[in-house]
């Protein structure tokens, strides 16, 4: 019997093992852009943990392995932000990426009273945005990240559907 993917808040343990993992699923991203300075690939260990220690992180694990991540924390006009959603390539397609986007959404909405959500993706990232469009995410606008990728900015109130159909 194979062993089930558990979700719950990271711990300080967890920060080498999820740089690890952002590192490893971002690779495809950096080829995607021809950037391989992406934030994700070039964020240090100490900066994970300070995350840790005052953001939302929740982790996805296998067992003792820690095999997705995704991060939450709140604006300044009370919107949850969402970032750095990583499922390990062998476990992709799934549903894991659904499952710790919903966390990050239920924590945000829970503890952090968030009222929306707002997340952001390459332009170039339809696996990401076909995700976020099936979570409830539409798009409202773009900008340039410090990296220099062109980012689609999505949102979503926090009582919209969990998911919503798609034609």
């Amino acid at each position: 019997m194979g062993m089930s993917v558990i979700i719950s808040a990271a711990t300080a343990q967890d920060a080498e093992e999820i740089l690890k993992l952002q590192y490893l699923c971002f690779q495809t991203e950096a080829e995607l852009y021809g950037n391989y300075r992406i934030d994700p690939l070039v964020q240090t260990l100490d900066s994970v943990r300070a995350e840790i220690a005052t953001n939302l992180v929740f982790v996805a694990r296998l067992g003792d392995e820690v095999v997705g991540s995704v991060r939450g924390s709140i604006d300044q006009d009370g919107a949850g932000q969402i970032g750095r959603l990583c499922v390990h390539p062998r476990l992709q397609g799934h549903g894991l990426g659904a499952r710790l986007l919903r966390a990050a959404e239920s924590g945000l909405a829970d503890e952090r009273s968030a009222t929306r959500f707002r997340l952001h993706t390459g332009h170039r990232s339809e696996g990401n945005l076909r995700l976020y469009r099936r979570a409830g995410y539409a798009p409202v606008g773009n900008g340039m990240s410090q990296d220099g990728v062109r980012m689609i900015l999505l949102e979503k109130d926090a009582t919209a559907p969990l998911y919503v159909a798609s034609a």
